[in-house]
Order: C-alpha cells, then sequence, then structure tokens
C-alpha cells in the first residue's frame, strides 16, 4: 500500500511540474499557427503571456512583428521601450524603434534612435555585426556603414570590416569607395587578392551595368600610373582583363609583370596563354607562349609553352574548313621537331596525337605513307608502359578511326570493340559502342546499328546520347519512309565518303537523291552535309547559301540547330561577318534554349559584340 501512495505522488509532482511546460509549449504552437495564417490580433493573444513569463529573445520579436502588422504602433514602441531599459547592450532594439517612427511618418525621430545606437557601440565585434545587420534588413545602408566606420574608430584600426563596407559601397552605388576599400587592404595585407577578387567578381556578375567595371578600369589605371613597381595592382589588372575576356590587354599587363618581376618566372604570361586558349583567342596565346619559350631551354616553363603553342596552331587549323597547304607544311614541320627535341614519351603524347591527325586527316597531305607514320605514332603510344587507362582507350579509339579512313573498315570494329569491353560502364566504353554502331550504319545493317544507338540515347553524356538520338531518328524515319532503304543506303555512303576525305564523290551521290525525288525525309541532312563538304573545299558563299537554307525551310527539324551554329561560326571564323555570326548566336540562345551548341553560343556572344 505504502508503494502505490509514493507512485501517486510522484505522478502529481510530475503533472505539477510539467504542465506548465506543456502549456507554453501548445501556446507557442498555437500562436506560430495564427501567425502563419496571418491572424495577427489571435497570435497577439498568445504571445504577449508567453513573452511576459519568459523575456525571451524569439518571442520578443514575435511580438514585435505582429504589433507592427498590425500597425498597432504605440504598443510595440512601449514593448522595444521596456526591453531597451532590460537589455541596455542590445542595440538592434533602437533600430527596431527607429522603424516604428518611420512607419508612423516621423523620420527626425527615427533617425534620432539610428545615430544613438551607434554613439552607445562599444568594442564588441558581436555588436557591432548585429547592430550593422539590423540596418541593413531595415534597407538603411547609410546607418550600417557608419556602424562600421565607428567600430574602426572604437578599435583603431582601418583595416576592420574592409568586405562589409565595400559590399554597402557597391550597393549604394559608390564604386570609388568601394574601390578605395579593397585597395587600401590589398595595399596593407597583399595575401587578400583571391578574398578581394572572388567578391569583385561576384558583384560584377551581379551588376546590370558597365559602371562598377569602368570604375574597376579607372581605379586600377590610376593606382598603376601612381605605383608602376606595384605588382598587386598589376596582377589585378591582370585579372580584371581577364574577367572582361581583353585577352590581348591581359598579356600586355602579363609581359609588364614578367618584366618588373622576372623571379615570378612568367607564370602571370603562362595563366594568360592558357586562358586565352581555352577561349579560343588564338593570337594572344602564340605571342605569350613564344614570349615564354624565347627564354630558353632551360626555363620551367619551356616544355609546357612548346607543346602550348604546337596545340594552338593545330587547334587553329580546323578540319571543318579548307586548309592552307603552306600553313600546314610548316605546322607539321614544327610537330616533328619538336618531337624530335622533345621525344616520345608520355608527356609528349598530346603532341604526338595531334602531330598523327594532321598526318592522317588533312587532304593536303594525305598519302598512305603518312597514313601508315600515322598509325605508328598511335601505336607507340599504346605501347608506352605507364600509359594511363583513360588515355590507351582514347588512343586505340583514334587508331580506329585511322583505321576506318584507310577503308579498314573490320579492323577498326575489332578495335572499338577492345575499348567497349575493357570500358563497359564509363564514357569510353559508350563512346566506342557509338563507333561500332557508326560503322553498322555505314555497312548498310541500318536495324542493329538504331538498336546499339538507341540504347546510348539514355547514355550518362549528352553529347553521345545527342549524336545517338540524332543518328537514330535519322534511320528510323528514312526505314519509315523508304522499306527498300535505297536513299539511306546512298546518304551513308556518301557520309562515309566525306569521312575518308572524298569530297567530290560525296557531292555526286548527295546530288543522286535529289534528283531521284522530289520530296524526301534526308533532304535537310543533305543539305547540311552538302554545305559541310563546300566548307572543307574553301567554297564559303556556297556553304553560307546552304545553311541559310536549312535555317529558313527547316527551323523545326532536328539539324536546325547544327545549322544555325554552324552558319554562326562561318561567318565569325571565315566570313569576316561578326554582326551576322552575333545575330545568328543570338537566335540560337533564344529559339533553341535546349540545344548542346547554347552555352558556347552564349561565350562567342561578347566576343562578336566586342571583336578583340
Amino acid at each position: 500500500m505504502p508503494l502505490n501512495k509514493n507512485k501517486l505522488f510522484v505522478a502529481l509532482l510530475l503533472a505539477l511540474f510539467c504542465s506548465p511546460l506543456f502549456a507554453q509549449q501548445s501556446g507557442e504552437q498555437m500562436a506560430s499557427y495564427y501567425y502563419q495564417n496571418k491572424e495577427y490580433d489571435k497570435a497577439i493573444e498568445l504571445y504577449e503571456p508567453l513573452y511576459n513569463n519568459t523575456q525571451s529573445q524569439f518571442y520578443y520579436q514575435m511580438l514585435y512583428a505582429c504589433y507592427t502588422e498590425t500597425q498597432q504602433w504605440k504598443e510595440a514602441e512601449k514593448l522595444v521601450e521596456k526591453r531597451i531599459k532590460k537589455q541596455q547592450r542590445d542595440l538592434t532594439l533602437y533600430v527596431d524603434l527607429g522603424k516604428i517612427y518611420l512607419n508612423r511618418g516621423d523620420k527626425k525621430k527615427a533617425e534620432k534612435q539610428f545615430a544613438a545606437a551607434i554613439d552607445k557601440l562599444g568594442r564588441d565585434t558581436k555588436q557591432t555585426t548585429d547592430l550593422a545587420l539590423a540596418f541593413e534588413n531595415a534597407g538603411r545602408f547609410d546607418f550600417a556603414t557608419a556602424t562600421y566606420l565607428k567600430a574602426r574608430e572604437n578599435l583603431q584600426s582601418d583595416y576592420l570590416y574592409v568586405m562589409e563596407l565595400a559590399t554597402l559601397y557597391g550597393k549604394a552605388g559608390d564604386y570609388e569607395k568601394m574601390m578605395g576599400e579593397y585597395f587600401n587592404l590589398l595595399d596593407k595585407q597583399p595575401g587578400n587578392m583571391g578574398s578581394i577578387q572572388l567578391a569583385l567578381s561576384r558583384s560584377l556578375n551581379e551588376s546590370s551595368s558597365n559602371e562598377l567595371a569602368d570604375g574597376l578600369r579607372r581605379t586600377l589605371i590610376s593606382r598603376i600610373r601612381q605605383n608602376p613597381d606595384n605588382r598587386s595592382y598589376l596582377e589585378m589588372m591582370i585579372w580584371f582583363s581577364l574577367q572582361q575576356k581583353d585577352f590581348d590587354f591581359a598579356l600586355t599587363q602579363a609581359l609588364a609583370v614578367d618584366a618588373r618581376f622576372p623571379d615570378l618566372g612568367g607564370e602571370q604570361v603562362m595563366r594568360v596563354a592558357k586562358i586565352a586558349q581555352n577561349n579560343e583567342d588564338w593570337a594572344t596565346a602564340d605571342k605569350a607562349y613564344r614570349h615564354l619559350i624565347a627564354k630558353g631551354k632551360e626555363h620551367p616553363l619551356y616544355f609546357e609553352s612548346r607543346v602550348g603553342l604546337l596545340d594552338v596552331g593545330y587547334r587553329r587549323i580546323s578540319k571543318n574548313y579548307a586548309v592552307d597547304p603552306k600553313s600546314l607544311a610548316s605546322l607539321m614541320a614544327e610537330y616533328e621537331a619538336a618531337i624530335e627535341e622533345l621525344g616520345k614519351n608520355e608527356r609528349t603524347i598530346p603532341l604526338m596525337r595531334n602531330y598523327s591527325h594532321l598526318l592522317a586527316y588533312s587532304e593536303s597531305s594525305v598519302s598512305t605513307d603518312n597514313l601508315q607514320r600515322a598509325a605508328d605514332l598511335l601505336q607507340d603510344i599504346i605501347e608506352m608502359p605507364r600509359i594511363p587507362t583513360g588515355t590507351l582507350a582514347e588512343v586505340k579509339l583514334e587508331l580506329g578511326d585511322l583505321l576506318l579512313f584507310a577503308g579498314e573498315i573490320w579492323d577498326a570494329s575489332l578495335l572499338y570493340s577492345q575499348v567497349e569491353k575493357a570500358n563497359k560502364n564509363d564514357l569510353m566504353g559508350a563512346m566506342a559502342k557509338f563507333k561500332n554502331a557508326m560503322l553498322s550504319y555505314y555497312n548498310k545493317d541500318f536495324q542493329w546499328a538504331k538498336s546499339q544507338l538507341d540504347v546510348l540515347r539514355a547514355s550518362t553524356s549528352k553529347l553521345i546520347a545527342n549524336d545517338a538520338m540524332q543518328l537514330s531518328l535519322l534511320i528510323s524515319d528514312n526505314m519509315e519512309e523508304d522499306s527498300t532503304y535505297d536513299m539511306l543506303e546512298l546518304y551513308a555512303a556518301a557520309d562515309l565518303m566525306i569521312y575518308q576525305g572524298k569530297l567530290d564523290s560525296a557531292w555526286v551521290l548527295l546530288d543522286d537523291i535529289t534528283h531521284r525525288t522530289l520530296d524526301h525525309p534526308l533532304f535537310d541532312e543533305i543539305l547540311v552535309q552538302k554545305a559541310r563538304i563546300r566548307m572543307r573545299q574553301g567554297r564559303y558563299g556556297e556553304a553560307d547559301t546552304l545553311l541559310q537554307f536549312v535555317v529558313d525551310h527547316y527551323g523545326s527539324d532536328i539539324l536546325a540547330d547544327d545549322a544555325l551554329f554552324m552558319l554562326a561560326e562561318l561567318n565569325e571564323q571565315k566570313l569576316n561577318n561578326p554582326q551576322r555570326a552575333q545575330e545568328c548566336y543570338e537566335k540560337l540562345v533564344i529559339d533553341y534554349p535546349s540545344s548542346l551548341f547554347v552555352d558556347r553560343a552564349r561565350k562567342r556572344l561578347s566576343r562578336t559584340a566586342n571583336p578583340l
């Protein structure tokens, strides 16, 4: 019996202590429910006792919000004034009070409270940050700025809160003061350059006008003139020029840094060279690499510059356009000399691969001897003992492509199959599978090719998936329209001839298809292929006409975005018509937003609008 009495006593005791807690939690939940549903008067009835009993910061904020939502300014004012007396170090309360006066139309009284908060500011960094943030949330960037400046005065340091102040000046459009903050810090602490560049990059990307960029340019030019040997300013100018894609000016500054600070070893010049190369500014990249090569073979960047310069030359010669025989011969001689000088090893694999491609595929250099030399170079790479697995797969695929080009179709298929088997679940395996499907298509085994392509349409690589989809649709569309496959067989044969460089023969076959029928689903593909032929023959005006016809008359077909991008590049690179190129890039971005060419088109837009 005593045991039962003890249990009852404990239960009553627990109920006594837990009921207020339960009531508080229940009240808070109901108050939150009313607030979320904008039933502020009901929320006030619950938040008032909760706040009075606990003096909680959270309940204060919720009650303050309810009063302001219902415009109960007198009650809100009493709430804040009472809390100020109890929480004298919480200067954000003065901001709350000032906001009440602003809502009542008393700006003078509001700003008096704001100023009072700043006057009471001590040396507490958290207090400073909280107050400045409260001003920012209230939209008063001027008082937020004054808060940080007062903290600097109190702590006797001109280099505190640089990032915060610069951001506030930027929001206010005072770019001169914004730059002053950044560059004063840079003078004191050059190690903060990365942080400053990151902050400026974010501001430049968010800016909707050119004012910030113009202000930064003026500031940099002014500071460099006043301090021509200040390395930090020069490096900032290089960074800014690269941000603006003004690669030629960036190189000018990098060369100045290299001349004044030879101990840096040309690292800024190399940086500009690589970025310019990645952005297809071949002239700037060429100049930068040649500058580094001129430093001599003992220079640590000699090897990388040698490889980079040759890669620029290689990428300048596009397989999509006619190649000048003299330029090609000169480039091939440079590759031969480089491989002779640097040797055949893991570091020169990029040189060997590019040179193999030049030997094999450039129409003016193709011969049985050159094809064999190209194959031998690739075989030398394959036989290297420490070649990475991914590189090995790539080179085997390239050798397979070379065998296909030479007409050795079954040997090419064997290599593709080897790569596919060894790389079943990765990108190289998918690429090998696609190449084998292409072989089946060339061999007119359309059903098998389509079955493989349909599998690849789910590939993780967007490029492979897109190519597989295009070829699969080409096959399926023409299998349905033409049960004998006659037209598709002719088209596949012409497609292979174009790959093998037999351009005139391919043109005859494509003409044969168009002469056999007045209308056929292949007509837009034929026009694009004819445009490719004319581009490789240097007959750019004819290519332009063909591509424009596709854009105008087949705008909803699958090759429309391909034709539009080809047309844009043709006008930019060969027809010297940047305005028309820009119009094509813009049309591609607007009319074909899901195209794989959209990202590249966006990058080209600024370049065609402001040619370097």
